[in-house]
């Protein structure tokens, strides 16, 4: 019975570790910056490392030629980039702080969250 209360000791202990790791985890991901683009560099989205977007720059030529549809098509696959490359700053960040941490399935998230990502 000592030897549980031991170990939930322990494990307690590494939650409020991790926790303040994460905290400043997140602090340093709202100082990255990913960027995602489509059409050859027409549209670009600016995030940061916790998946908030920053910034949208369109070439002004969509706009010159009045080319509604092709933003239309073209915004949503930057985002989508930028927010993927987000995921996988985030991903890498929390693997590098668990890293020979025991739980179970936390292995597997992470490689779904940094290797899932790589294809962008």
């Amino acid at each position: 019975m000592f030897k549980g209360l031991a170990n939930l000791g322990s494990m307690l202990k590494q939650a409020q570790q991790m926790s303040g790791k994460l905290q400043a985890i997140n602090e340093e991901l709202k100082t990255k910056r990913v960027t995602g683009n489509s059409g050859g560099g027409m549209v670009e989205v600016e995030a940061n490392g916790l998946g908030d977007v920053l910034a949208v720059r369109i070439d002004a030529g969509l706009f010159q030629r009045g080319d509604r549809e092709m933003i239309e098509d073209l915004l949503p696959a930057a985002v989508n980039q930028a927010l993927a490359r987000s995921k996988q700053l985030h991903g890498e960040a929390v693997k590098a702080i668990t890293a020979g941490m025991e739980l179970p399935g936390l292995n597997e998230a992470l490689a779904d969250l940094t290797d899932g990502n790589k294809q962008q």
